[in-house]
């Protein structure tokens, strides 16, 4: 499909530079033939001046070979027909490159897409097929007892929440892909950690984990719901992979001119063959941080990512095997006022 698309588009580049170069040359030739009679007709005059002058009774003198004139205007259209031949081979292999350069960008963005639809329908098709068998089985049982019907819902009810999960991982990630999802107003740091902590702090507790939130009042330019969306989701990470009555830290500091959060927690570490991957959308690894029952779909991490591009901004990670995690995040100051 790329490939039929890109030589329909040089079709076009070519016939636009021919239909361009091939008027250039009809005007060229007519110009220049316009001239070469002029010349020959001012040249057969200004002769036959001179000769009245000097003996009026001398027949008019043949000055230019007909054949001579005809001759110049086929060489002078035969080396049109050569240089626009030149232009179609040139203008053939550039706008080939051209056009692909052009569809460049639609082709990766097919290729997302694709890439896109095929992750999801994966990761769908794992809880709705687990949902699909377990009522089968249970339609099949002649004879079902309250307590079956009772564990099946409750099995079904935990498949729906990973599907409500899922798709709302979706959403935002596709909310965060669009060209201009965001707008930038006046913010302060402390007041997207305060508001990510306290949404995180239930979930922290369960597992008696402490959050030391030491954020600044650093100002910055962004998207509220966005910031806050990401903060969460680091610290939703954090305490996801941390043991009980571990602690999780927040800091920042502010440095030529951009603002730096770093968020470490106490869990399991991160191989470093999976570091580079982890931004990755669906990406799950297969450490122990993986198998540490937390569920996920991959999502949370990716959808980070957008936001902090999207922030003009960068984010990494620092981790090893058994001595925790540290994602930091540089996010450009707002001007001052």
């Amino acid at each position: 499909m790329f490939n039929s698309a890109r030589l329909k588009l040089t079709a076009w580049y070519l016939l636009l530079i021919m239909l361009i170069s091939a008027a250039f040359s009809v005007v060229i030739y007519e110009v220049q033939t316009s001239e070469l009679e002029r010349f020959v007709l001012s040249q057969r005059f200004r002769i036959e001046r001179r000769l009245r002058d000097a003996d009026p009774t001398l027949p008019p003198p043949t000055i230019i070979d007909p054949e001579l004139v005809a001759e110049t205007e086929y060489r002078l259209a035969l080396f049109l027909i050569v240089i626009n031949g030149g232009i179609l081979v040139l203008s053939g292999g550039v706008g080939f490159f051209l056009a692909g350069r052009t569809l460049q960008p639609i082709a990766e963005m097919m290729e997302e897409q694709n890439r896109f639809i095929s992750d999801a329908s994966h990761e769908l098709r794992t809880p709705l097929t687990s949902l699909k068998s377990a009522l089968e089985v249970h339609l099949r049982d002649k004879h079902p007892t309250l307590s079956d019907s009772r564990k099946l819902i409750n099995d079904s009810l935990g498949e729906v929440n990973k599907l409500q999960l899922l798709s709302e991982g979706l959403l935002k990630l596709t909310q965060y892909q669009k060209p201009q999802p965001i707008k930038f107003t006046s913010l302060t740091l402390l007041e997207i950690a305060d508001e990510a902590v306290r949404q995180i702090e239930p979930l922290a507790r369960q597992k008696q984990i402490r959050i030391e939130n030491n954020a600044e009042n650093f100002k910055l330019a962004g998207d509220r719901y966005a910031l806050i969306n990401l903060t969460t989701t680091l610290l939703d990470n954090a305490v996801k992979y941390s043991p009980a009555k571990s602690q999780i830290t927040l800091d920042c500091q502010k440095t030529d001119g951009r603002i730096i959060l770093k968020i470490a927690d106490q869990g399991p570490g991160i191989d470093p063959k999976d570091l580079p991957h982890i931004f990755d959308r669906f990406y799950r690894s297969d450490t122990a941080r993986a198998k540490s029952g937390t569920g996920g779909f991959g999502l949370g991490l990716s959808i980070a990512k957008k936001i902090v591009d999207l922030h003009h901004g960068t984010i990494g990670v620092n981790s090893r095997p058994g001595a925790g995690t540290i994602f930091t995040v540089e996010l450009p100051q707002s001007q001052p006022e």
